[in-house]
């Protein structure tokens, strides 16, 4: 008898194959105290293990294919720093010479406290980071257990590849078996924005995550179907289900065929309207397939990476050259995002004294923390400025909620165009500043921000947190983070108008603009400008084609004027969203 599974599917496809569990997650790690002489050894044992993790990274490095995306690779080069990161050495030598407690004791407890840094982190993307420290702390544990051989996968005799079922697997791991039979992923934990989740899909291998007990539940050996698109599992399939899922391989690859040849259409509803198609990216190397799907430019840049990990900030020089490689490889016009980090960054050289916030949330984070420190956001400022001169740059400001927040950032903008411009150093005739649209206070202020603001960008992700107070990483109550939430919606639709009454563009950047079944509604609200991964492209466009927006916008405004809640839900159904 076949049995279902469900987790959240992150990286698209059908795969059928054999279970191939992997177990390592589970470590048994003693404790110990150890006598005044045992001291200077134990400590000469981590840096050893700690040096043979390193080698291992490097084995691994060394066997991707080189034609693999280099963001691939650079998540063992992110390892590799960490490994000799003094956050980690000096923590733990310190627990073993001052606890007096053993290695693989003094380890743990440096990579819970750490850990535990990330987890109270308000941006979801940087708290997933988490899982570095965790791999990292991991591959070290695992060297002085003597638990550290390679993982491998196999096919069977008849040629049925793996489906590699674990609690999570490290980017190492993950490297590895996607250079052998492996035809999915399956893990307990994780969400869309976990290692296993990124490098699956920019290995195009199907991922399902969060399936709670799998390794529990499926026996080894079994055949599996893995759905990454509904995050469906089928143990023990029958033939009916085989032969379902046989015929949706043959049509998804269909499908992607046909994606493709749209790659250089315009984006124009079947009723004449003009939707542009950004790509939200996060290294230079990303900007490849963003050019291959026939994105049109970049809608959101992160520039966090460059802040951690280290411990001194990136100056002028170093921030100069990093974004003028991202805005020389960029085809059109790129928004760069000013510094998102909160309190909790991970810079020592920018950790502020005193207490530590207890909501950093709400705390300084974002624009807030730059205009605090003025020396951090001038640096920045001057950086992208010089970069300017390269391309077509926009600079976007996180988390404003004030035009007075605003109206100051866009001074120090200025007043640093004038002083390079003394300086006769080179930059974009017209650089234009825009507002990150994420708190509900900026949305219901958006009429006025539009008054000094050159473009907006939502930021969905923060603003249906912050509208329902919900912290979607929080397993105990993310059941209510809800895009379709009226609040939402007509948050959304506020910010919009505003736009479209001052003249301004209007894109959506978060989560929501990349996911297919939001597309029409964004559609029927007045959104002009998407900005999503550069795998939901193509989808995104399909949509548009088929689209009629005018038709959208009088069905989504009926929508949103019920007042009961049920209708609404109902309305939306009608128009093929939700």
């Amino acid at each position: 008898m076949s049995l279902w599974y469900s987790g959240l599917g992150v990286s698209r496809g059908i795969a059928i194959g054999r279970v191939q569990k992997l177990s390592g997650g589970d470590l048994d790690i003693p404790e110990y105290s150890l006598a005044a002489n045992e001291i200077e050894h134990e400590i000469t044992r981590f840096y050893g293990a700690q040096r043979r993790a390193a080698e291992q990274l490097r084995e691994v490095r060394a066997q991707i294919p080189a034609n693999t995306p280099q963001d691939i690779a650079a998540f063992i080069d992110t390892h590799l720093l960490m490994i000799d990161d003094r956050s980690i050495t000096e923590s733990t030598v310190t627990h073993i010479r001052n606890g007096g407690v053993n290695a693989e004791a003094a380890l743990r407890r440096t990579g819970d406290a750490l850990a535990a840094v990330f987890e109270q982190m308000d941006d979801p993307y940087l708290r997933t980071r988490r899982d570095d420290v965790e791999h990292v702390v991991a591959r070290i544990m695992r060297v002085l257990l003597k638990n550290d051989r390679h993982v491998s996968a196999h096919a069977d005799r008849d040629g049925v590849p793996a489906v590699i079922v674990a609690d999570d697997i490290t980017p190492a791991d993950i490297i590895l078996l996607a250079q052998q039979s492996t035809a999915a992923f399956v893990t307990e934990y994780g969400g869309p924005l976990s290692h296993t989740a990124i490098l699956a899909r920019s290995l195009g291998i199907p991922a399902v995550v969060g399936v709670n007990n799998a390794r529990r539940w499926l026996r080894e050996g079994e055949h599996i179907i893995v759905d990454g698109q509904a995050g469906h599992l089928v143990a023990a399939p029958d033939e009916r289900a085989l032969r379902f899922y046989r015929r949706r391989q043959e049509r998804d690859e269909r499908y992607r065929r046909m994606l493709i040849r749209h790659k250089d259409d315009p984006a124009i509803s079947r009723d004449g309207v003009k939707v542009r198609l950004l790509a939200n990216i996060e290294l230079s190397e990303d900007s490849k397939e963003a050019k291959r799907v026939g994105a049109e430019g970049v809608g959101l840049y992160r520039t966090e990476f460059l802040f951690m990990n280290r411990k001194t900030l990136p100056d002028e020089n170093e921030q100069f050259e990093a974004y003028s490689s991202v805005v020389s490889a960029v085809n059109g016009p790129i928004t760069i995002r000013t510094l998102d980090l909160g309190a909790d960054k991970q810079v020592d050289s920018a950790n502020r004294p005193g207490p530590k916030p207890s909501n950093p949330a709400l705390g300084l984070r974002a624009i807030r923390l730059c205009l605090k420190d003025l020396d951090l956001f001038r640096t920045q400022i001057r950086a992208l400025l010089r970069a300017s001169a390269l391309g077509q740059v926009q600079i976007m400001l996180p988390m404003i909620s004030s035009t007075a927040e605003f109206r100051q950032a866009r001074r120090l903008i200025e007043d640093e165009r004038v002083q390079l411009h003394r300086e006769g150093v080179a930059m974009g005739a017209r650089v234009p500043v825009g507002a990150m649209i994420e708190v509900p206070a900026a949305a219901l202020a958006a009429p006025m921000l539009a008054r000094h603001a050159q473009f907006f960008s939502i930021g969905t992700n923060d603003l249906i947190q912050y509208t329902l107070a919900i912290d979607r990483g929080d397993d105990e109550i993310n059941y209510l983070y809800d895009p379709l939430h009226p609040a939402v919606l007509r948050l959304i639709r506020m910010t919009i108008e505003a736009g479209d009454q001052a003249g301004i563009p209007v894109a959506m950047c978060g989560e929501m603009a990349g996911d297919p079944q939001y597309a029409r509604l964004l559609l029927g609200l007045g959104l002009t400008e998407f900005s999503m991964h550069p795998s939901s492209v193509l989808e995104v466009k399909r949509i548009i084609l088929d689209a009629d927006i005018a038709a959208l916008r009088l069905a989504v405004d009926h929508a949103l004027n019920t007042t009961d809640i049920h209708e609404l839900q109902d309305r939306l159904h009608q128009i093929g969203i939700g």
